[in-house]
């Protein structure tokens, strides 16, 4: 089994050369437009009286269009405060179904909080995340060949937009489930990073080409704290990995190591945040989303 399906147990679009970036440098958001539009195909049905739906009032938001190391175009939404500069910029690390209309609202809730909001869409060299129904074609065809190395790559570029377009050098990572895992890496890898929030992201796991680094051996090389938000009945991740992390944090003994902390919601299962699904557990995702931005606030990342 492949680390990428591990993910999804604990668990693009190609762009439109012809849309042309505003005075802001943002595409504005229509119709055609995939990203931060609709919902992923693997999670249907919506649990569409739980749904948060935020809206744009006061904000700027859209996708912009980036190009990789690589030179291959990647889109990312974004979602800032409207006519405001100097922003802490968060990055928004997404499930393994791509930016959704979800992480779409994620981002606009930061937005609504101060923030200059950015979520890469990191899977389309491999396909569209969102279009796919088949949960272990998901995994096995486009999640499992999208490597750390590319995602690592591809967020430098993001942040480094958002920097230069109303951000500041107050920076915060975030991610849900595969994002989650990928906080705790993007934390140990760019010293630009301030404060992560990780949410059931996966802690441990086999190495390989794609995936050679995971959470509980990084420990040591955080460069900035994270705050680890887990389900105490998620099947997925078993509280044994989130033990081992807790423990990695405690021999490390580095500044952010010492800093960072793991809270687990005892009756919350994975996804437990994900209010557009059967999974989400109002109270605790609510009070986990709290706890985020208080932490942001103390490791300057606000």
């Amino acid at each position: 089994m492949t680390n990428a399906i591990q993910d999804s147990i604990a668990d693009l679009k190609s762009l439109r050369p012809e849309l042309n970036l505003n005075r802001r440098g943002f595409m504005a958001t229509t119709a055609a437009s995939t990203v931060g539009i609709g919902f992923a195909a693997s999670v249907q049905p919506i649990q569409a009286q739980t749904a948060i739906k935020t809206d744009t009032a006061g904000l700027r938001s859209g996708e912009v269009n980036l190009v990789g190391k690589d030179g291959f175009n990647f889109a990312a939404y974004v979602a800032a405060p409207e006519g405001k500069s100097n922003l802490p910029v968060v990055v928004v690390f997404s499930e393994i179904f791509g930016v959704h209309e979800h992480i779409a609202d994620v981002c606009r809730r930061f937005a609504k909080q101060g923030y200059l909001a950015i979520a890469p869409e990191y899977f389309v060299r491999a396909g569209d995340a969102k279009k796919q129904p088949d949960m272990a074609k998901l995994m096995s065809d486009i999640i499992s060949q999208t490597p750390d190395a590319q995602v690592m790559s591809d967020t430098d570029i993001a942040l480094a937009w958002a920097q230069a377009n109303g951000g500041s050098d107050k920076v915060a990572v975030t991610g849900f489930c595969w994002g989650g895992r990928i906080t705790w890496l993007y934390t140990a890898h760019n010293p630009k990073v301030k404060a992560g929030a990780a949410w059931y992201g996966r802690l441990v796991g086999a190495a390989s080409a794609n995936f050679p680094m995971h959470p509980v051996q990084l420990a040591g090389k955080l460069n900035a704290p994270v705050l680890g938000l887990y389900g105490g009945v998620d099947t997925g991740i078993p509280l044994t990995t989130v033990e081992q992390m807790e423990t990695a944090l405690k021999a490390a003994g580095t500044p952010a190591a010492k800093a960072s902390h793991i809270h687990v919601y005892d009756q919350s299962p994975h996804a437990f945040h994900a209010d557009y699904r059967s999974s989400y557990r109002k109270a605790d995702a609510e009070a986990a989303w709290a706890r985020t931005l208080a932490f942001f606030k103390t490791n300057g990342a606000a």
